[in-house]
């Protein structure tokens, strides 16, 4: 068989280990097409995995190399150009949808070489088409890539609403969706959020859901302060109260209160409104009302109650020592919620 005279870091073992390579790659490395094509005949040491991109060895491919493949063909340069979108061989192109899932760790995902395609997220003006076991999914503003295994993949939020939008089973999608909630990969307002986006809330199976998620990581999080306040010894507040003034309208409930230092703690593990609004109106209205009125009003979110306690204690407990050097809030009623 005749011998390629393949440069050193196209060698059966490339430095990097990377055998899959895109023809870009080969070209700026000296070969021709018909040397490629050549080596990728029947029987011979290479193979075309997908147009314009190449394993430089015979057999299946791994898991591994079909995403390092399907990114090298989502991210070739557009041929108006030349050049690739970004710097890098991938482009803006980053895995997303359950071969992201997998990467992020999740067990309800299967392991990417049981996929039978690689959904690979791009510019939505992107002129390229799916192909092969590679499917584009296309998007406005794409987030920014998380780097895993060396690869770019999407946030856990985005590919799980990728997941679910290319699937239409109402349980693998309960089951990704409980598994991104519970296991911290994702927090549920962003979670909503991309669902939002995906234009995902509209089907019944994801909102109901999406009702029990949110309800248990309130539950969780109302846990974690209860812990939060008694392991950092700070003064037990008023739990789940509701303020009003004397003979006045109601002012709101809030997760937890200390009368004599005037400082509420709200817990901020609601959904996002629909459209992307972080914090619905009513909130921010009751929030002012409450602080011209003298209350210090502390929120903390499941995350920081779940990464970092530590931190969360602090913010409350200097509240608390700031409220000698305010002047003394109104009189306020407290109510059980």
């Amino acid at each position: 068989m005749e011998q390629c005279d393949t440069p050193p870091s196209l060698s059966p073992h490339p430095p990097g280990g990377e055998l899959v390579v895109s023809g870009a790659q080969l070209r700026a490395h000296g070969l021709t097409s018909a040397r490629v094509a050549q080596q990728c005949r029947a029987g011979g040491p290479w193979q075309l995995l997908l147009p314009g991109v190449y394993l430089l060895r015979p057999g299946p491919p791994t898991g591994r190399e079909r995403l390092r493949a399907a990114l090298l063909y989502a991210g070739r340069p557009a041929p108006s150009t030349g050049r690739p979108e970004q710097d890098g061989p991938y482009g803006e192109a980053m895995v997303t949808g359950l071969a992201a899932l997998a990467l992020h760790g999740f067990a309800a995902a299967p392991a990417v070489r049981a996929l039978d395609a690689v959904d690979v997220l791009v510019g939505r003006t992107r002129r390229l088409r799916s192909t092969g076991w590679v499917r584009l999914v296309r998007g406005p503003a794409p987030p920014a890539p998380q780097q895993v295994a060396g690869l770019p993949v999407a946030p856990a939020g985005r590919a799980v609403a990728d997941a679910v939008a290319g699937r239409d089973d109402p349980e693998a999608a309960r089951r990704l969706l409980t598994e991104a909630v519970r296991e911290g990969h994702c927090e549920p307002a962003a979670l909503v959020r991309e669902l939002d986006g995906a234009r995902l809330l509209g089907r019944p199976h994801v909102v109901d859901a999406l009702d029990a998620l949110l309800a248990e990581g309130r539950s969780l999080a109302e846990s974690r302060l209860y812990t939060l306040v008694a392991a950092h010894r700070l003064p037990e507040p008023l739990w789940n109260v509701e303020l009003r003034l004397p003979g006045g309208p109601r002012l709101g409930g809030v997760d937890a209160y200390w009368p004599d230092e005037a400082v509420a703690v709200e817990l901020d593990a609601r959904a996002p409104a629909p459209g992307g609004e972080a914090r619905p109106p009513e909130a921010a209205r009751r929030r002012e009302a409450l602080e011209r009125l003298g209350v210090t009003v502390v929120h903390l979110t499941p995350r920081g109650l779940r990464e970092a306690p530590e931190r969360q204690a602090v913010v409350v407990r200097t509240a608390l020592m700031a409220a000698a050097d305010r002047e003394p809030a109104a009189y306020l009623r407290v109510l059980p919620r």
